[in-house]
C-alpha cells in the first residue's frame, strides 16, 4: 500500500470514527493538543499523525489502533446489511455508558438500535 493510499484509508477511518462519536475536528485538536490544521490534513488523508497521536485517538474514541489503520470494510462482508445501523451498533459498542447485553442479529433494524440508545439517554438524564 503506498503512503497515500494509507493516508486515505486513515482520513475515512477517523472521519467514521468522528461521525459516529458526534466529534467535531476542533474537538479532536482540542483533546490532542494539536492545530486544526493538522487534523484537517489527517482527515483529507494529507498527511498521517505520529503514532502517539494515534494512540491518543484510540484512547479517545475506546477503540484499537487497527481501527484507524487497517481496511475493515474490505475483510469480508459486514456483519450489519444497513450502514447506519453498523455506525449506531459501532457507537454502542465503542461508549462504555451505552453498552447492553441484547441480541444484535442480523435482522435488528436501525430504528431498534437508535431506540435502545434513547431509552439509556432518558434513563440517565442524557436528554
Amino acid at each position: 500500500m503506498s503512503e497515500q493510499e494509507f493516508n486515505t484509508l486513515f482520513a475515512k477511518n477517523l472521519n467514521h470514527y468522528l461521525h459516529i462519536n458526534g466529534i467535531t475536528q476542533l474537538d479532536l485538536a482540542n483533546r490532542l493538543g494539536v492545530s486544526t490544521s493538522a487534523v484537517s490534513a489527517w482527515c483529507r488523508g494529507a498527511k498521517t499523525p505520529r503514532m502517539d497521536k494515534v494512540d491518543a485517538m484510540c484512547k479517545y474514541f475506546r477503540i484499537k489502533r487497527s481501527d484507524l489503520m487497517e481496511d475493515k470494510e474490505n475483510k469480508g462482508s459486514s456483519y450489519y446489511l444497513d450502514d447506519e445501523t453498523r455506525d449506531l451498533a459501532e457507537f454502542l459498542y465503542t461508549n462504555p455508558e451505552y453498552k447492553v447485553l441484547f441480541d444484535a442479529t442480523r435482522n435488528v433494524k436501525k430504528d431498534d438500535i437508535q431506540f435502545v440508545k434513547e431509552m439509556i439517554d432518558r434513563i440517565s438524564n442524557k436528554e
